[in-house]
Protein backbone atom coordinates (compact mmCIF):
# COMPACT_ATOMS: atom_id res chain seq x y z
CA UNK A 1 0.00 0.00 0.00
CA UNK A 2 1.41 3.08 -0.61
CA UNK A 3 1.55 6.17 1.48
CA UNK A 4 -1.27 8.58 1.44
CA UNK A 5 -0.27 11.99 -0.55
CA UNK A 6 -2.03 15.27 -0.10
CA UNK A 7 -0.80 16.55 -3.37
CA UNK A 8 -1.85 13.61 -5.12
CA UNK A 9 -5.36 14.11 -3.30
CA UNK A 10 -5.95 17.67 -4.73
CA UNK A 11 -5.30 16.46 -7.97
CA UNK A 12 -7.40 13.68 -7.95
CA UNK A 13 -10.04 15.57 -6.29
CA UNK A 14 -9.66 18.55 -8.40
CA UNK A 15 -9.92 19.99 -5.18
CA UNK A 16 -7.19 22.78 -4.69
CA UNK A 17 -7.03 26.85 -5.83
CA UNK A 18 -5.48 25.84 -9.37
CA UNK A 19 -3.50 28.78 -10.58
CA UNK A 20 -2.11 26.29 -14.03
CA UNK A 21 -3.00 23.43 -15.20
CA UNK A 22 -0.58 22.05 -17.79
CA UNK A 23 0.54 18.22 -18.80
CA UNK A 24 3.19 17.86 -16.61
CA UNK A 25 2.65 20.26 -14.23
CA UNK A 26 0.03 21.92 -11.70
CA UNK A 27 0.53 25.16 -9.69
CA UNK A 28 -2.01 26.12 -6.71
CA UNK A 29 -2.54 28.30 -3.90
CA UNK A 30 -1.19 26.67 -0.69
CA UNK A 31 -3.66 27.08 2.13
CA UNK A 32 -4.27 30.08 4.01
CA UNK A 33 -2.75 29.65 7.41
CA UNK A 34 0.64 27.79 4.83
CA UNK A 35 1.22 31.46 2.69
CA UNK A 36 4.14 32.89 3.07
CA UNK A 37 3.24 36.05 1.17
CA UNK A 38 0.18 37.11 -1.25
CA UNK A 39 0.26 35.15 -4.52
CA UNK A 40 2.71 32.46 -2.64
CA UNK A 41 2.37 29.24 -4.98
CA UNK A 42 2.81 25.94 -5.67
CA UNK A 43 4.10 23.91 -8.14
CA UNK A 44 4.31 20.04 -8.46
CA UNK A 45 4.17 17.61 -11.22
CA UNK A 46 0.85 16.27 -11.84
CA UNK A 47 2.28 12.39 -11.68
CA UNK A 48 3.20 11.34 -7.71
CA UNK A 49 7.86 11.97 -8.14
CA UNK A 50 9.15 12.22 -5.12
CA UNK A 51 12.19 14.61 -4.41
CA UNK A 52 14.76 16.11 -7.40
CA UNK A 53 15.45 12.59 -8.19
CA UNK A 54 12.11 11.28 -9.11
CA UNK A 55 10.67 12.84 -11.94
CA UNK A 56 12.02 12.46 -16.01
CA UNK A 57 13.85 14.89 -17.27
CA UNK A 58 10.53 16.09 -19.27
CA UNK A 59 8.61 16.71 -16.03
CA UNK A 60 11.12 18.14 -14.34
CA UNK A 61 11.69 21.01 -17.27
CA UNK A 62 7.69 21.66 -17.15
CA UNK A 63 7.44 22.25 -13.19
CA UNK A 64 10.56 24.14 -13.83
CA UNK A 65 8.84 25.84 -17.04
CA UNK A 66 5.92 26.47 -14.82
CA UNK A 67 7.64 27.85 -11.85
CA UNK A 68 9.17 30.77 -14.46
CA UNK A 69 5.76 31.61 -16.03
CA UNK A 70 4.10 31.68 -12.26
CA UNK A 71 7.33 34.05 -11.09
CA UNK A 72 6.64 36.15 -14.44
CA UNK A 73 3.30 36.46 -13.60
CA UNK A 74 3.96 37.99 -9.91
CA UNK A 75 5.94 40.28 -11.32
CA UNK A 76 4.11 41.67 -14.22
CA UNK A 77 0.62 41.10 -12.11
CA UNK A 78 1.13 41.63 -8.58
CA UNK A 79 4.48 44.23 -9.17
CA UNK A 80 6.58 41.77 -7.21
CA UNK A 81 10.68 43.12 -7.10
CA UNK A 82 12.05 39.60 -6.43
CA UNK A 83 11.30 36.06 -5.99
CA UNK A 84 12.31 33.05 -3.73
CA UNK A 85 12.27 29.75 -4.32
CA UNK A 86 11.61 27.18 -1.79
CA UNK A 87 12.67 23.27 -2.77
CA UNK A 88 13.58 20.57 -0.11
CA UNK A 89 14.25 16.80 -1.09
CA UNK A 90 14.80 14.26 1.17
CA UNK A 91 14.07 12.84 4.31
CA UNK A 92 16.60 14.79 5.88
CA UNK A 93 15.47 18.50 4.66
CA UNK A 94 12.31 19.37 6.25
CA UNK A 95 10.34 18.44 3.97
CA UNK A 96 6.83 17.56 5.14
CA UNK A 97 5.60 16.27 1.64
CA UNK A 98 7.50 13.92 0.08
CA UNK A 99 5.79 15.17 -4.02
CA UNK A 100 8.09 17.04 -5.72
CA UNK A 101 7.15 20.87 -4.91
CA UNK A 102 8.27 24.42 -5.05
CA UNK A 103 7.17 26.77 -3.46
CA UNK A 104 7.48 30.44 -5.53
CA UNK A 105 7.04 33.31 -3.11
CA UNK A 106 7.14 37.00 -4.43
CA UNK A 107 8.43 39.74 -2.89
CA UNK A 108 8.68 43.43 -2.47
CA UNK A 109 10.79 45.91 -1.04
CA UNK A 110 8.53 46.37 1.57
CA UNK A 111 8.00 42.77 2.79
CA UNK A 112 10.16 43.27 5.77
CA UNK A 113 10.40 39.11 5.74
CA UNK A 114 13.58 37.34 5.34
CA UNK A 115 12.94 33.75 4.03
CA UNK A 116 17.15 32.88 3.98
CA UNK A 117 18.13 30.46 6.10
CA UNK A 118 19.97 31.47 8.90
CA UNK A 119 20.83 27.68 11.04
CA UNK A 120 24.77 26.55 9.71
CA UNK A 121 24.75 22.97 9.38
CA UNK A 122 27.00 21.23 11.80
CA UNK A 123 28.06 18.33 9.46
CA UNK A 124 31.81 17.12 8.96
CA UNK A 125 32.34 15.28 6.01
CA UNK A 126 34.06 15.24 2.96
CA UNK A 127 37.51 17.41 3.24
CA UNK A 128 37.07 18.98 -0.11
CA UNK A 129 33.11 18.76 -1.28
CA UNK A 130 33.45 20.83 -4.23
CA UNK A 131 35.93 18.29 -5.17
CA UNK A 132 33.89 15.51 -4.88
CA UNK A 133 30.90 17.04 -6.35
CA UNK A 134 32.73 18.07 -9.34
CA UNK A 135 34.56 14.70 -9.82
CA UNK A 136 30.92 12.97 -9.93
CA UNK A 137 29.76 15.76 -12.53
CA UNK A 138 32.67 14.45 -15.16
Amino acid sequence: MSVPCVFCDLIRDDSATWVAVEEHAVAFKPLAEDALAPGHTLVIPRIHREGLFGPTEVELAAVMDLVRLVARAMRTELGSTGTFLLQASGPDSGSTVAHLHFHVVPCWADDEADYWPVARSAHIGHPDPYVAIRSALT
